[in-house]
């Protein structure tokens, strides 16, 4: 009874309001109604991606499946880096025209940048051609997918942000991971561990700076206005987030955490985390799997993270997407491969082979779905709140608002600084960069 519980709530929480898009034909769809989409004689196109190396044994298979279950056309799969090398590496093929994948990975805070300078191709016209069942996916999905009516993306791989702790650590010392943010200076100092020189023998946790979207929680929950109203200024200058801003670099100063920048960071704390140098660590639920994989030596636990006023967390992952200059048979391809990536079949072997999240509500609404939670428990902490998950921050100006965030906070928290005078420099920045990309 209790896990029919928890997938009705999945269900309804994903599934949001019944999307409508489509109902009414735009004008591309108009433009393109005499446009086939089938694909009519072989063709080899690439998939670009971002999925590291430990998922490439799942990458093939699933591809290979696909290349061997009909006649005409051919994956080859690409790994370019993250996401950030993604984005470079496309936004250079596409100014000069050529070297463009089939299907690409976009991280979701790219949709709205790609939507507006027209880098994607409006799937709508494909959708309604073909018959495809956009309906499966719920409103937020779709929403983090689309831009400003336009089926730019359709969803690929969803996460959102946990927190994962050494679970043995936490019962032998009876260690919590709080549920509010104003508990967190309680835990810094319980779950650290301070050597009597000062130096940090056990982190409480760490902050993965060179994400924006991994602390950002914390300043959303907080009552933070990221991007205000008007679409052309920010909060971050606030009092609210001056003294969170302050909070944070109070808890590295004392050594109870640090913020993890850089190129290796990432894979840094990871093995921090595997030798008992840090208690927890902030990162994504699409590393599940990894984390239980090498932390041979004891039990990973996952908690959501402490909230505020809300306890908000946000769609992450990535959304497929297909070049807008590619030739129409490489698109008819792209999107016939496109489909098979998102299907009710493959979508649950994605989420088994990783740790990111079912997308579809035919594959929650299963026995599939129910086994899925039995052989993952930890992932309770996130079905219990999957009411809490909400589409990205979509703003044009949204990746540079992000690198400059994200560059004042690299200074503060490594090389030091006063956060009053910083903030408002930084948000002059933000606010000029919100209004020239509307």
């Amino acid at each position: 009874m209790k896990k029919g519980l928890v997938l009705v709530l999945v269900l309804c929480v994903i599934s949001g309001f019944v999307f409508a898009g489509g109902a009414t034909e735009t004008k591309a769809e108009s433009t393109k109604a005499s446009v086939s989409y089938e694909v009519t004689a072989p063709i080899t196109i690439e998939w670009w991606h971002a999925l590291e190396q430990q998922y490439w044994p799942l990458v093939d298979e699933i591809v290979n499946g696909f290349n061997t279950s009909q006649d005409k056309v051919t994956v080859e799969a690409k790994y370019i880096g993250n996401y950030a090398t993604v984005n470079e590496t496309l936004v250079a093929a596409q100014a000069a025209g050529t070297g463009l994948p089939g299907l690409v990975v976009a991280n979701t805070p790219y949709v709205a940048e790609y939507g507006k300078s027209g880098l994607c191709e409006d799937l709508n016209p494909y959708i309604k051609a073909t018959g495809y069942d956009i309906d499966d996916f719920g409103e937020g999905m779709i929403t983090a997918s689309s831009f400003e009516g336009q089926q730019v993306s359709l969803p690929f791989l969803i996460s959102t942000q946990v927190m994962y702790y050494n679970k043995d650590m936490a019962d032998a010392e009876g260690i919590v991971i709080p549920s509010k943010i104003s508990d967190m200076d309680a835990f810094m100092k319980s779950a650290s561990k301070i050597a009597a020189d000062g130096s940090t023998e056990r982190w409480a946790t760490v902050f993965p700076g060179w994400d924006q979207w991994y602390f950002e929680p914390l300043f959303l929950n907080s009552g933070v206005k990221i991007v205000n109203a008007d679409r052309v200024s920010t909060d971050l200058d606030g009092k609210v987030s001056q003294d969170l801003t302050k909070t944070i670099q109070k808890w590295v100063n004392s050594g109870y955490t640090y913020w993890a920048s850089g190129t290796s960071a990432s894979s840094n704390m990871r093995q921090n985390f595997i030798d008992g140098k840090t208690f927890s660590v902030i990162h994504t639920s699409s590393l599940y799997n990894t984390y239980v994989k090498l932390c041979k030596d004891f039990e990973v636990g996952m908690a959501w993270l402490p909230g505020a006023a809300t306890k908000k967390s946000e769609i992450g992952g990535c959304v497929l997407l297909i070049p807008a200059k590619n030739d129409q048979e490489t698109k008819n391809a792209s999107w016939q491969f496109l489909q098979y990536m998102i299907g009710k079949d493959v979508n649950m072997k994605w989420a088994d082979g990783t740790g990111y999240i079912p997308t579809r509500n035919s594959v929650l609404n299963t026995q599939e779905g129910l086994d899925f939670l039995s052989r993952k428990p930890a992932f309770k902490c996130v079905f219990d709140n999957l009411d809490e998950i909400n589409p990205r921050i979509q703003h044009p100006g949204w990746n540079q608002l992000a690198t400059i965030w994200k560059s004042y906070l690299d200074q503060l928290m490594i090389e030091g600084g006063d956060v009053s005078a910083q903030l408002p420099l930084m948000a002059e920045e933000i606010n000029e960069v919100l209004s020239d990309s509307l």
